[in-house]
């Protein structure tokens, strides 16, 4: 029943008004069919299109005389009132006065037999401000008819007891069947993509069971969806019978063909009841399950023996079932979940306990078994700090890496307003899943951080499932049917069984809503302790502030009285007896002291310096700040024979001038240093870089090194020498040197917002790497 390409989609009726009966046979598209505006009623009953203001009769249908012995054109143009009695139409009159008639039928009165006609049930409703009356004859009855009301109020009662979602359905089914009489009762649930499923049913013992079928979206077809989103209700008694077409097919008053949806009597598709012929069925009634405004399954009926006599209080009592279905079954799967959701939200409070504890993120392993037990997933991975930890079965990190980068790329997964993502088909939205679909057919992304800085991720692995189809799903419907070539529904009802891969147990709503919550919990945990980082980090800056202003001014202070001493010690040094060894020797380890005291208040000073100075941030030539960096190296290191090798121009970059020449002044001074061999070799360059792979931020940066062919450093020590005062070497070996150099090194990239480290080994030398990220850091 679905449209193809090679389909006409025009319909044959486009120069005039359609009639299922006198068109039906030539539908080429289903989901083009006028089905709320047939033409034509089942012929078990008539129907009448009255104008409102005056309840003159101006369509009726064709069959009138047969159930009121008057021809159609007998009637058309004359006032009801000759067909229904005074007594009748004055109660019509007064309902309409009522308001509230507008798709709304209403069961009014029963009329009585006479000579020309029997006795007839009417119901009325108005459809764009025309007044449609139905007129059916009353079901034979007995005494022991039955108290559908209380029939409906029993079955009620027992929707109540239902624990989960497929209880309460296959109740609701045995319900529907012992109200109706039914050969077979489905609940038949719409997936996603549309596709049905035979969720529960009830059945008479000789019948097949089609519990668990799968069928394809196209059985039902759009247009019919879209009427069931508005009703409750469609009987068929009779499948196959008679149709009676309206006369005229349009509206005299108004042009247009009667919107007959809320009509009982409707003609039904010629698709519809061919379909239901292919599966040998009689008559059917279908009710609706609606969720809110979505159309969430159908309560399908059918009898196979006999056509069904469907009274009008059957049917009214199983449109008030089908209302408190629709009403209770989400409640039904609530309260399925409810364990779940309470059992989620107490793992949830012990993560948050155990990362507030820690203060950290990785605290969330302490909980994950139990996170993975209550989400019913095979692994998770959280992503924080740029680096992941990986709980149960999950793809490899450089898996994970590109996963990552793909989310990123997701526009409803990023920004402050990012999404949960969620598929039970990786594969379908990002085709390298498919290489690790027996641990992640399934995912569940939960960003915890703009721009996915942070995230939780959740894998279910590869469910081989088997659909049982009720028939081939592929099956073409272009095919000769009794009324010629055209669109047919199809008659192979079969068990069709297909294999589907690379797919995992679907995401139940409350999962996502677990997961969510789960995320505004930890966001919240993250704005809290950022607010708590931020209050230390300006109490730790004005402490930073307070012991550099303490160092400057101690440092400075302590050189006018260390030069006082040096001064003194020279003088009693110059005035000391040529042949007092003794006194001399003391003297002149004095004056070295206070050498190297003054020495330490320089390096102190500069490093007090460096943290209290504000940096100006310009585009800067690096050939040229190398260049009097250099300069100024000669000048203190030229006793030694020295090759500079600069391994290209280096480039403009944006920082401070004379703090990045600070920078390659400290970096060649200890190339020169420290270094055993007769001919210094120093070699200046940089490197084009890219973000890690487990970096947000993948743009390309330079980074800077300078290389020597001294002693080394062996891998140990490699963290210390970038500690204040921390030297590795005697005070007085390799032309001494306090340890504050590559302290004053560090601080200065680190301002830049750059890294600073070394590669090095014994006898092998030492290449010191920075870089200069500044325009993150902006202007301090």
């Amino acid at each position: 029943m679905s449209s193809g390409a090679d389909i006409p989609s025009t319909p044959v009726w486009n120069d005039g008004p359609y009639s299922v009966k006198r068109y039906g046979v030539s539908i080429t598209n289903c989901d083009s069919e006028p089905v709320q505006t047939p033409g034509c009623i089942q012929a078990h009953g008539v129907l009448f299109v009255l104008r409102s203001s005056d309840l003159t009769i101006l369509q009726v249908s064709e069959n009138a005389e047969r159930w009121l012995g008057r021809s159609p054109q007998a009637l058309l143009g004359q006032p009801v009132v000759g067909v229904l009695g005074a007594s009748a139409e004055r109660r019509l009159r007064s309902w309409l006065r009522e308001g509230s008639t507008e798709h709304n039928p209403r069961h009014l009165l029963t009329l009585e037999a006479t000579d020309a006609q029997p006795e007839l049930e009417l119901t009325a409703h108005t459809s764009d401000g025309a007044t449609v009356i139905e007129l059916e004859p009353p079901i034979p009855t007995d005494v022991s008819a039955p108290d559908y009301y209380a029939l409906v109020g029993h079955s009620v009662g027992r929707l109540q007891g239902g624990q989960t979602l497929q209880h309460f359905c296959q109740t609701v089914t045995q319900e529907v069947r012992r109200l109706t009489g039914f050969d077979r009762v489905m609940v038949y649930k719409f997936h996603e993509d549309g596709h049905g499923e035979v969720f529960s049913e009830s059945r008479r013992d000789d019948l097949q069971s089609w519990l668990g079928l799968h069928y394809p979206a196209e059985d039902i077809p759009k247009p019919a969806r879209e009427i069931f989103k508005q009703l409750w209700i469609r009987p068929v008694p009779e499948v196959g019978a008679e149709l009676a077409e309206l006369i005229p097919l349009t509206n005299p008053d108004t042009g247009k063909p009667l919107t007959m949806t809320f009509c009982a009597l409707r003609g039904p598709s010629v698709m519809y009841t061919e379909y239901l012929q292919n599966m040998g069925v009689k008559a059917a009634l279908t009710l609706s399950i609606r969720r809110g405004e979505m159309l969430w399954g159908l309560i399908a009926c059918h009898h196979y023996s006999a056509s069904m006599q469907l009274p009008h209080a059957m049917r009214a009592a199983c449109e008030l079932f089908a209302q408190v279905v629709s009403l209770q079954h989400h409640a039904a799967e609530e309260q399925e979940h409810h364990q779940h959701r309470i059992e989620a939200d107490r793992i949830h409070q012990e993560l948050l306990a155990a990362v507030t504890s820690a203060g950290e993120f990785t605290a969330v392993a302490a909980s994950m078994s139990h996170l993975l037990k209550v989400m019913q997933v095979g692994g998770a991975a959280l992503f924080h700090e740029r680096r992941w930890s990986m709980f149960g079965t999950t793809p490899t990190e450089s898996e994970l890496d590109g996963l990552r980068r793909w989310l990123r790329d997701q526009p409803s997964f990023m920004g402050s307003n990012a999404q949960l993502f969620a598929t039970d088909s990786l594969s379908r939205h990002y085709a390298p899943a498919e290489g690790f679909a027996e641990s992640a057919s399934g995912l569940l992304a939960v960003p915890l951080a703009i721009n996915a800085k942070s995230l939780m991720l959740w894998f279910r692995p590869e469910l081989v499932r088997t659909l049982k189809w009720g028939g081939n799903p592929d099956e073409k419907p272009m095919v000769t049917g009794p009324h010629g070539p055209r669109l047919t529904p199809r008659k192979s009802f079969e068990l069709f069984v297909q294999s589907v891969r690379l797919t995992s147990r679907p995401w139940q709503q409350f999962e996502l809503e677990a997961a969510n919550r789960l995320r505004i919990l930890l966001m919240q945990l993250v704005v809290s302790q950022v607010e708590r980082l931020t209050e230390l980090n300006a109490e730790l800056s004005r402490s930073n502030e307070e012991l550099d202003a303490f160092a400057y001014v101690a440092s400075h202070d302590l050189k006018e009285p260390l030069r006082g001493i040096n001064k003194y010690a020279h003088q009693l040094l110059e005035d000391a007896t040529l042949g007092d060894a003794d006194q001399r020797k003391k003297l002149d380890r004095l004056m070295r002291l206070t050498v190297r005291m003054d020495s330490l208040l320089d390096s102190l000073l500069q490093f007090s310096r460096v943290g209290r100075v504000a940096l100006r941030f310009e585009e800067v030539d690096l050939a040229e700040v190398l260049a009097e960096a250099v300069e100024i190296v000669e000048a203190r290191q030229s006793e030694w024979p020295t090759d500079l090798l600069v391994q290209r121009r280096l480039p403009i970059e944006r920082c401070d001038r004379s703090a990045v020449r600070e920078v390659f002044v400290n970096l060649l001074s200890n190339a020169l240093k420290y270094n055993d061999k007769p001919r210094r070799i120093i070699e200046v360059g940089y490197v084009v870089a890219s973000g890690s792979e487990d970096s947000l931020d993948a743009r390309q940066h330079n980074v800077y090194f300078v290389r020597d062919n001294g002693f080394g450093i062996h891998p140990r020590h490699h963290q210390h020498v970038f500690k204040i005062f921390r030297r590795l070497h005697g005070r007085d070996e390799h032309g001494g040197g306090n340890g504050a150099g590559l302290t004053i090194v560090k601080k200065i990239v680190e301002r830049h917002r750059g890294e600073v480290w070394v590669e090095s080994s014994p006898g092998q030398g030492s290449t010191f790497f920075f870089t200069l990220r500044c325009e993150e850091a902006g202007n301090e």
